[in-house]
């Protein structure tokens, strides 16, 4: 029997699993940590700490397995999107932490991007049509801006998956999708790196790694020092697989255009696979990892999705976490569950998700979290539950951005998949049919697939062939006519909030 193995740098953690090539998930490893927050609205990470966890991880699979190394025969590594790219020197260590996808620190940048650059030039080259401090060119500018010497020492900016598969092989590859997701450094009309923007915005062509490739090209083959600290063979081959969040479609059976798919974890990444990409909807734009110079990922999503649960249940569920860690139910579950029966709109409220800004559909720093509509006849339960339904509406906004009919249902994955009762609601929200992954390893999957099809091990027939997915759950529809009434309320209300929520972050920081 053959294997691969599928490796996934995420934002709390990197995940490793091996799998044969039925399908069959043989071992899996999770090595956690930490986001740096030293600011307010800053989030970055050192690239040692996932170079060192994708080593573990690879290692404790490779080792739990029981299976025979050389019967391995390839591996592919996807990543967080890593926003500004791992700056490192000529010595290939690096200069500082990478800002991560979900740092807001460049508005600075933003206003200069918007002051001197021509935006629908921006906007035709690179597909997006959003100068926002998500976006990984706002990020290099400011390192360049503000840190002089570190910019000094700069001589190339590494995704996170790349910088590992360096590490590993010796060789520097970039997917598409990862350049993509830079923003407005690249052309995605031509697949390239777009000389003119970089020229304009001052950020050296140089920096930016010469090989662009597709998830399906092996990049190169472990390094002996590599085998010593993996367990792998020497020789195995390995693929960058680009943005986890590609990945992740992929590993759902997404290897046509037209597909829907939601991953809801920390944040929400939202998109619709096409082969013409969606200009001037406010969408993230980028180039799908697999048949990369045919298909495009056009995605939108919350930015804190199941972000704002976690904080929910660190702040106000600490009975449900204490019985948790003395061996009860998971605390999510049990909320869930209590709030099962509350009806639709959550007997009067409305949250709005924005607890750390957000980028598409609303794309406002400003933006704040909303508890709208309290008496003294809500509990606990409804608020968990009006939570729920925040991130669900955030979806179904995402959903109307493409302007297009998505079927006969749509993807959801991570970790809302666990609960029933979030799935159903999600079904009535948005009016799809809801099917979701069969194995909680949707990034990890993709990754397994396209070193498959790189190596040859598999055949795109047999990828297709592999059962993902579980059954539909349909929509109720009287609940969904409930939930069309609290939408267009969800949606009114942050009109007729976001200049207070300008004024109140200007008011935030006189202290």
């Amino acid at each position: 029997m053959n294997y691969l193995i599928g490796t996934d740098i995420g934002t709390s953690g990197t995940k490793s699993v091996l799998m044969d090539t039925s399908g069959k998930l043989i071992a899996q490893s999770l090595v956690e940590y930490d986001v740096l927050t030293p600011k307010p609205l800053w989030a970055e990470q050192w690239a040692s700490v996932w170079l060192a966890a994708a080593k573990q991880s690879i290692k404790q699979v490779v080792t739990n397995s029981g299976v025979t190394p050389t019967d391995i025969k390839g591996i592919g590594i996807s990543a967080l999107y890593g926003g500004s790219g791992i700056p490192v020197d000529a010595e290939g260590k690096e200069v500082r932490p990478t800002l991560i996808w979900m740092d807001r620190r460049a508005e600075e940048q933003v206003q200069w991007v918007k002051d001197h650059i021509d935006l629908q030039k921006l906007s035709d080259i690179t597909g997006n049509d959003v100068v926002d401090p998500y976006y990984g060119y706002t990020k290099i500018l400011w390192i360049k801006q503000n840190e002089p010497e570190n910019w000094a020492q700069i001589k190339e900016l590494l995704p996170p998956d790349t910088f590992i598969v360096k590490d590993l092989t010796g060789n520097t590859a970039v997917n598409y999708s990862a350049a993509g997701n830079i923003g407005g450094v690249y052309d995605i009309n031509e697949n390239t790196w777009s000389d003119e923007l970089l020229a304009e915005l001052d950020i050296p062509r140089s920096m930016m790694p010469d090989r662009l490739v597709d998830a399906t090209e092996i990049v190169g083959t472990i390094t002996t020092k590599a085998a010593e600290e993996t367990g792998l063979p020497v020789g195995t081959p390995v693929i960058v697989g680009g943005v986890d969040v590609g990945a992740a479609n992929v590993g759902m059976g997404v290897l046509e255009p037209g597909r829907y798919v939601a991953a809801i974890g920390t944040s929400m990444n939202a998109a619709l696979v096409s082969e013409e990409p969606i200009k001037d909807q406010g969408l993230i734009v980028w180039p799908y990892p697999y048949k990369s110079e045919k298909l495009n990922y056009n995605f939108s999503g919350s930015a804190t999705a199941g972000a704002i649960t976690k904080w929910f249940r660190d702040n106000f569920a600490e009975l449900e976490v204490s019985e948790q860690k003395a061996g009860g139910r998971n605390a999510y579950a049990v909320l869930s569950e209590r709030a099962k029966d509350i009806p639709a709109g959550s007997n009067g409220l409305v949250v709005l998700p924005y607890f750390m800004g957000e980028r598409a559909p609303v794309w406002n720093s400003d933006a704040k979290g909303v508890l709208f509509g309290l008496s003294l006849a809500h509990n606990k339960e409804h608020i968990y539950h009006a939570f729920q339904e925040a991130v669900a509406y955030a979806l179904r906004h995402s959903i109307e951005l493409t302007g297009q009919d998505l079927g006969d249902y749509i993807i959801l994955a991570g970790g809302v998949t666990q609960s029933p009762e979030w799935v159903q609601m999600f079904a009535d929200v948005t009016g799809y049919a809801i099917r979701t992954p069969i194995e909680n390893a949707e990034a990890n999957l993709g990754d397994v697939m396209l070193a498959g099809l790189a190596t040859e091990t598999l055949t795109l027939s047999q990828v297709k062939n592999w059962q993902v997915l579980g059954e539909k759950v349909e929509p109720d529809p009287k609940r969904h006519e409930i939930y069309n009434e609290y939408f267009a309320l969800y949606r009114k209300l942050y009109d007729d909030l976001n200049d207070d929520m300008s004024t109140l972050t200007k008011l935030s920081q006189l202290g």
